[in-house]
């Protein structure tokens, strides 16, 4: 709502609405883990016990949500782990070897407890010890330990929530969610009980059943949103997820999303914010993956173009882009993208050797 019409609304309503909207953001930024034990703590409570001994309120399954039989339990992805590129590449080498161990296998060599020098992770896994440590210097880099290494810092680092995995039926991407407390049901309310439950308790309990009934409400809100986001990034980035190609990304604002899902782009960013799926491939990686701008798309396309055609001058690769990509890049933007790629031109790289040659130097 603008601000203008906020404040034309009566004191009351609008601390209300402001109040609202301060509950849904902080249920929007909310860790999984953190969200699910918010519901078993509502759920145990005298008066929703109460409630739903009166018929108030019910539980109705949630069909339309996966469930994950597992996942890497005990392991978050740092914030800073968000800048690997390893992570959005299902063609890269450690995205194949890591398909190739399992994730059974991997769990058991790269995420347990247990230390474990690299020789003896090659060889429980049958792979080089060269494949070993990179893994392992992977695993460092993304994934920390969770609440099991002991007593948390001062200023604890802020970490991605895992909220589910994506996997590949054929060739459609499809969601299974990590917290079975969260998405195996959904919180249904029998309007013409309450109706009746309040009629026959105190109006101090009938207050109480408000504000409970409320918060539920609000969950449910930020279940919907957050299942309805991953369904339309899904939808959207298809042909990256099943190529495993970061080139084949498509440009995706969380404006666009907002417009889509009828939310404000404050909600879309705070929900994404802090939280991760694991990609097809096996890597965890943030939802901010999902929602690359133009540039990072075409920069992504022009990275590949470099990697398969590394003796074109730049303006060939100009038209190689538009010919290919239908992307028509100025000879600065490719300097650009040359230079944040750290990929050096075709001309200074024949050029370097000659300026140290005997002749040159005469």
């Amino acid at each position: 709502m603008p601000r203008g019409r906020l404040a034309a609304l009566p004191r009351a309503r609008a601390a209300a609405l402001i109040l609202g909207r301060m509950k849904l953001a902080r249920l929007m930024e909310m860790p999984e883990g953190e969200f699910a034990d918010l519901a078993r703590r509502l759920e145990s409570s005298p008066l929703f016990h109460q409630l739903s001994a009166a018929g108030v309120v019910a539980f109705s399954s949630s069909p339309a949500a996966r469930l994950a039989s597992r996942r890497f339990s005990g392991y978050g992805l740092r914030m800073s782990g968000s800048g690997l590129p390893e992570l959005m590449d299902g063609r890269c080498d450690l995205a194949r070897l890591m398909r190739f161990l399992g994730q059974e296998r991997f769990a058991e060599w790269f995420l347990g407890d247990k230390p474990v020098s690299d020789e003896e992770r090659a060889r429980g896994c049958g792979i080089t010890v060269e494949e070993a440590r990179k893994l392992r210097d992977l695993m460092d880099r993304a994934f920390i330990r969770g609440e099991f290494e002991g007593p948390a810092p001062a200023a604890p680092e802020k970490v991605f929530s895992a909220v589910a995995g994506v996997q590949l039926n054929g060739e459609r991407p499809i969601l299974s969610f990590f917290h079975r407390d969260i998405w195996k049901r959904r919180y249904r309310v029998d309007q013409e009980r309450l109706d009746t439950y309040l009629l026959t308790t105190s109006p101090a309990g009938a207050a109480r059943a408000r504000h409970l009934l409320s918060r539920l409400q609000i969950m449910e809100q930020r279940k919907t949103t957050l299942y309805r986001l991953l369904e339309e990034a899904l939808r959207v980035q298809s042909e990256y997820l099943v190529s495993g190609d970061p080139s084949r990304r498509k440009p995706l604002s969380q404006k666009e999303m907002a417009g889509l899902l009828g939310r404000d782009p404050s909600v879309i960013n705070r929900l994404i914010s802090n939280k991760s799926v694991q990609m097809p491939w096996g890597l965890e990686a943030p939802l901010a993956v999902f929602f690359p701008s133009a540039k990072d798309v075409y920069r992504e396309k022009f990275c590949a173009l470099v990697e398969a055609n590394p003796g074109l001058i730049d303006a060939e690769l100009s038209r190689k882009m538009e010919r290919v990509y239908g992307v028509r890049l100025s000879r600065r933007s490719i300097a650009q993208y040359r230079k944040e790629l750290s990929l050096e031109g075709r001309r200074k790289r024949i050029a370097a050797p000659a300026r140290s040659s005997p002749a040159q130097s005469i």
